[in-house]
């Protein structure tokens, strides 16, 4: 099952993607989580990169970077996660919609176990999923125009 959320924000596409993809700063904008990091040696996401990331619920999932185009574009696969999902794969995208404004979109595919349930389980994590990437993009929308997340990272560069 595949579906996407998007939002449009008051910024550049390439500050949104490096923010998005920073694990340092992760929790400053994302209500899902309660923790994220990257795993091994790695201190950036990039293609073969392993991250961590635990939902508010407990739920863990480990995923990869098979993708990583900044500004544009960076996707992910799950190499371990909850018992209910067999297969987890996720991408950002970042374009511009006009100077200054950026459409931010998730896209997710998923599928869930056991796999003669999928049929009933999965138009409920779809739903989830969807509720849920809604509430992430608000937090990343409102940490950008709302707290100025972005301004107070370049005034201390």
């Amino acid at each position: 099952m595949t579906f996407d959320e998007s939002i449009v924000i008051k910024s550049d596409p390439a500050a949104l993607f490096r923010l998005s993809q920073d694990y340092d700063r992760r929790l400053e904008w994302d209500p899902f989580l309660r923790a994220a990091s990257l795993l091994g040696e790695a201190h950036q996401a990039d293609v073969g990169v392993r991250a961590l990331c635990v939902a508010r619920s407990g739920w863990a999932m480990e995923t990869e970077y098979v993708s990583f185009s900044p500004p544009r574009t960076t996707a992910v696969k799950m190499t371990r996660g909850p018992w209910f999902l067999d297969r987890f794969a996720g991408s950002w995208h970042f374009d511009q919609v006009e100077p200054g404004h950026t459409r931010v979109s998730f896209c997710y595919n998923l599928q869930a176990r056991p796999k003669w349930l999928a049929w009933l389980v999965e138009p409920i994590l779809a739903r989830a999923f969807a509720r849920d990437t809604r509430q992430r993009l608000q937090g990343l929308k409102d940490a950008v125009e709302l707290q100025g997340i972005l301004t107070e990272t370049a005034a201390g560069a």
